[in-house]
């Protein structure tokens, strides 16, 4: 066993229990899904006032910035109990994007237009989100970048990008660099998703001015890096979310008669929640198991992030099918909120890398042949 692996810690500190108690508190008031469908049925998901509260009020929004730049100064850690609970309420909020994504793009930037950025993240005065495909990969080759027309004028098109509409400055990797673009001077053209929680848009850009904030080399760098720690911290997400599917599917089996008896009672069900319990205590294990290999930058961190993601992307998915159908009819009507965490889990399962993406790194990093 290798050192990293000996001191993995997979407990909760009480700083992030305390942290996990203040943000439960924030989304049990502000993110009711009767809340969350209502502003998904509007076609405006994200909530600026939940927003504010959750970046500067909490803090959370610096969580990733160091204290030298006005952020918290945290780890991973904490940013995954965030993305618990923000799985648990599908909260339609930028902070995948906005606080670790670019976040990890801009420290891996090192400048000082960069550091200003950072500055104003942590602050939540800006939410800043790379122009990537939500569906981008570690360990990918990234997409082919944009073109600078002269002078750090970039034209080109990105689609799928994530709460772009949501975004102040959008992140674009161009042939030059990685360049800072005001949001209101890209064209953004939404798309339907499969997750009204979080919205898609494409992105296009034609001559328009940018911030240089790294030359080509750096910026590719610091964009791999950055879905390494998104891909890692999505399992949290995706925790949260199956969490939240398993408490309210045994409190509904429990409460639901048949045949003048709780339908929990019967075997078959208590089977099949036996083992979700047992797949989302599993999934508990791998994703704190990322979230501290990425906090401690071990050298196991990309194999623990795929595993993470290999095992909690069909967890969550698993989940929400499980509260769908045990809910019966109930859980099939759009006012019941399971069809919001089963759209959240199917779209998670492909952004950051699907299942079969995150097995074939598990296969290389752990040199497993292939099948002949």
């Amino acid at each position: 066993m290798t050192a990293s692996r000996a001191s993995l810690d997979l407990l909760y500190s009480d700083t992030e229990e305390e942290l996990r108690s203040a943000v439960r508190a924030l989304l049990a008031d502000h993110c009711a899904p009767a809340t969350v469908l209502a502003r998904a049925e509007s076609g405006r998901p994200h909530d600026p006032a939940l927003w504010r509260t959750l970046a500067s009020g909490i803090g959370a929004a610096g969580l990733l910035v160091p204290e030298k730049f006005g952020g918290a100064g945290a780890s991973h850690r904490e940013a995954a109990v965030v993305l618990e609970e923000l799985g648990r309420a599908v909260a339609p909020v930028p902070y995948l994007t906005g606080c670790v994504l670019a976040t990890e793009i801009l420290l891996g930037c090192d400048t000082p237009e960069a550091a200003d950025l950072l500055r104003a993240l942590a602050a939540g005065q800006q939410v800043c989100v790379p122009a990537l495909p939500l569906t981008q990969a570690p360990g990918a080759p990234l997409p082919q970048p944009l073109r600078d027309t002269g002078g750090g004028a970039l034209t080109g098109t990105v689609t799928s990008v994530a709460d772009a509409t949501a975004a102040d400055v959008l992140l674009v990797l161009a042939d030059t660099g990685l360049y800072a673009v005001p949001a209101a001077g890209a064209r953004l053209t939404g798309a339907v998703p499969l997750d009204l929680t979080r919205p898609l848009a494409t992105v296009t850009l034609d001559g328009t001015p940018g911030t240089r904030l790294a030359d080509p080399a750096t910026a590719r760098a610091a964009v791999a890096g950055a879905l390494l720690s998104g891909a890692g911290l999505l399992a949290s997400e995706q925790l949260g979310l199956a969490e939240w599917c398993l408490t309210e599917t045994v409190a509904h089996v429990r409460g639901r008669h048949q045949f003048n008896r709780p339908i929990g009672s019967f075997q078959a069900l208590k089977h099949r929640l036996a083992r979700l319990w047992l797949d989302v205590a599993s999934a508990r294990a791998a994703a704190r198991a990322a979230a501290d290999a990425l906090a401690t930058a071990s050298p196991d961190a990309p194999l623990t992030v795929a595993v993470a993601q290999a095992y909690c992307s069909g967890v969550a998915v698993r989940a929400a099918e499980e509260c769908v159908q045990l809910h019966g009819g109930i859980g099939m009507t759009w006012e019941h909120p399971a069809h919001l965490y089963l759209k959240r889990a199917k779209s998670d399962s492909l952004a950051l890398g699907t299942t079969g993406h995150h097995l074939g790194l598990v296969a290389d990093f752990a040199e497993l042949p292939a099948p002949a």
